[in-house]
């Protein structure tokens, strides 16, 4: 427990632009938390290639030749961020006492990870890192995300606000991960599903290093949408209060316009009749597509086909590779955190 082996895996999709510059600042990191006695010699970074289409694996091979603590993980094809994420981690908990998950752009801030590891000695499970604001986001991003956070408590499903990929979990708590086998895992969801003994670290985010986010509007929506279907059918009941109510409000607009007949006024006309043809309409059209949504998810899960499939590992097996010597030139100096 004093010195933990600790493996930091880093979910790569066309990050050629930024990860020379991302292994510099970790492998930084690890050089002083292992000279300060803080994590165990076999302690490494594992680099997954999410089926990037750039030069990303073959900078991960490369830097593997010569720095003992990066290892990589290529899967066959891209299967997604989550899925990415969580090939990391299950070939990671096998030889390692906890793990860190973190981006590649690095605008988690490394520093806070001693914190983790701290939290981790004290008896801490599971350590997230929770932004401290959001004052770098634009107007909409800030308060769409806030929005998504409130609706995410109010239909009940606990996430932790403003906190994505980047935490610390140990071995213990990746084991009972291994039980939530999901085929499109929303890990922000899952985790804190565990329970076991948590904490959180407080960090102010950075800008991005280089190259284009990985999660435009279209994927954020996205990936919120899989989020609420994943844990809750509050959508589905939604529905279907909304269409008790439609149905009431046309027996009220039945029972006025009958009214109207019997006194002998003349009922409206095709523009009122349209109007609720088109409504009923989109709500049985709305109504359709969530449950289209649900019974997708049913499909997939069904068919328990593999989340990932890996394609090449390096150096996953080896135990005890202590970091090769640099020469001076090699290691650029660069801001640490």
């Amino acid at each position: 427990m004093n010195q933990p082996v600790v493996t930091i895996v880093v979910p790569c999709y066309n990050e050629e632009e930024v990860l020379g510059e991302t292994t510099r600042q970790l492998t930084y990191l690890m050089e002083d938390l292992e000279t300060d006695r803080w994590i165990h010699p076999q302690s490494r970074i594992l680099f997954v290639d999410d089926g990037s289409k750039d030069g990303t694996w073959e900078l991960i091979e490369k830097e593997s030749l010569v720095n003992g603590f990066v290892t990589g993980l290529k899967l066959s094809r891209n299967a997604g961020h989550q899925n990415a994420l969580l090939a990391g981690l299950m070939e990671a908990k096998d030889f390692s006492d906890c793990v860190i998950s973190i981006d590649a752009d690095l605008q988690d801030d490394i520093g806070v990870i001693r914190d983790f590891i701290l939290k981790y000695k004290e008896g801490c499970e599971i350590v997230y890192g929770v932004r401290k604001r959001r004052d770098s986001d634009t107007f909409f991003k800030r308060v769409t995300a806030n929005g998504f956070y409130g609706f995410m408590k109010k239909i009940g499903i606990d996430l932790i606000p403003n906190h994505a990929d980047f935490r610390l979990m140990s071995k213990r708590a990746l084991v009972e991960l291994c039980r939530y086998e999901e085929s499109n895992p929303f890990l922000r969801g899952i985790i804190p599903l565990i329970g076991m003994k948590t904490a959180n670290v407080y960090y102010d985010r950075k800008e991005r290093l280089a190259g284009e986010t990985k999660y435009p509007l279209k994927k954020m929506l996205a990936f919120a949408a899989d989020g609420i279907t994943s844990f809750s059918i509050v959508p589905i009941r939604f529905v279907t209060v909304i269409g008790v109510m439609a149905v009431c409000l046309s027996m009220l607009t039945g029972a006025y316009t009958m009214v109207h007949k019997i006194v002998g006024n003349t009922a409206a006309g095709w523009s009122s009749l349209m109007v609720s043809i088109w409504f009923i309409g989109g709500l049985q059209l709305m109504g359709i597509g969530v449950i289209g949504e649900y019974i997708g998810k049913i499909f997939r899960e069904v068919k328990r086909r593999p989340k990932y499939s890996i394609e090449t590992s390096l150096n996953l097996n080896k135990v005890g590779n202590k970091p090769k010597e640099r020469e001076e030139n090699e290691l650029p100096v660069v801001s640490r955190y």
